[in-house]
């Protein structure tokens, strides 16, 4: 059994841009041996957004050195980037996009969800690279919700198998590292066992509800509960209907050394970031 190590309740939430009111649920800012190979963990819960014509969302930012991967659960999402993708998410599809060597992008509210006005909820998930990959090519997989296994674990429940593998079904995205990321959908009282790798970080965020861990811990709405790496089994019981993302992965043994969009493994290789997007050599987004 994975026990729980910490538990930890996301601070309040702040804007991103003019159209993602959210709260990270962990950051690689002082947690970066305990989630890695993750990053960060960004969560929107439902907000009411008012009909306009004005665009919401973050205009052109660059990244370099990790991956972006954005699920949306209510609401649309667009993207637009220097290598010249585009994609709309809506709900329960995924944008999963590999920065790398270094990518400018833009992420708004869909045209005619700003138009109409509606319920907006989404998570954003940081995805480190090791050294080796971070400056590989840019890279984009627009995954729709019907391209996501299913798993079904009784009582109503059930687990979308986004990214690695859940009792034989396989997720489509592609990565660079071991990892699982599971959308877990929990009925109140529903029950499902986590079988997870020996020795690789599992975290647990819940985003709404509530649940018990192995029968001895809780946690609620954005809360985080980290897992020790030893073991392979971990229980989540649902007190109430609850959405829970878990993420485990291989942990990259390597420094991590971060400045705003920029994650790399030294301060030389952050300079050199910043130097590159204010010359240009990482485009401009596409829209």
């Amino acid at each position: 059994m994975k026990k729980v190590i910490s538990i930890h309740r996301g601070p309040p939430a702040h804007w991103v841009g003019d159209g993602f009111h959210v709260r990270s649920l962990f950051s690689y800012d002082g947690q970066a041996r305990s989630v890695s190979p993750f990053l960060l963990l960004d969560y929107g819960a439902p907000e009411e957004f008012a009909p306009s014509e004005q665009r919401r969302g973050v205009g052109e930012h660059p990244h370099r050195g990790f991956e972006t991967v954005t699920i949306a659960y209510q609401g649309g999402v667009e993207h637009s980037d220097s290598a010249g993708n585009h994609g709309t998410i809506g709900p329960g599809d995924v944008q999963w996009m590999t920065a790398a060597s270094g990518i400018v992008h833009e992420e708004w509210h869909e045209r005619e969800f700003t138009r109409r006005g509606g319920t907006m909820e989404m998570a954003q998930l940081w995805v480190n690279l090791p050294a080796k990959h971070k400056m590989a090519a840019p890279a984009y997989q627009d995954i729709r919700s019907a391209q996501i296994p299913v798993v079904d674990v009784g009582t109503g429940s059930s687990v979308r198998v986004i990214a690695g593998e859940f009792r034989g079904a396989k997720g489509p995205a592609r990565t660079f590292t071991p990892i699982n990321v599971w959308d877990a959908r929990l009925k109140a009282g529903g029950r499902v066992e986590l079988d997870l790798p020996d020795g690789h970080t599992a975290l647990l965020a819940v985003l709404r509800g509530k649940v018990s861990i192995n029968g001895d811990e809780s946690a609620g709405p954005a809360e985080l509960a980290i897992l020790e790496r030893a073991g392979t089994r971990a229980v989540l019981e649902a007190g109430e209907d609850a959405t829970v993302l878990v993420l485990n992965g291989e942990p990259i043994d390597e420094p991590v050394v971060g400045y705003g969009p920029f994650v790399m493994n030294t301060p030389d290789e952050i300079r050199q970031a910043f130097s590159d997007f204010h010359s240009g050599r990482l485009g401009q987004a596409r829209a």
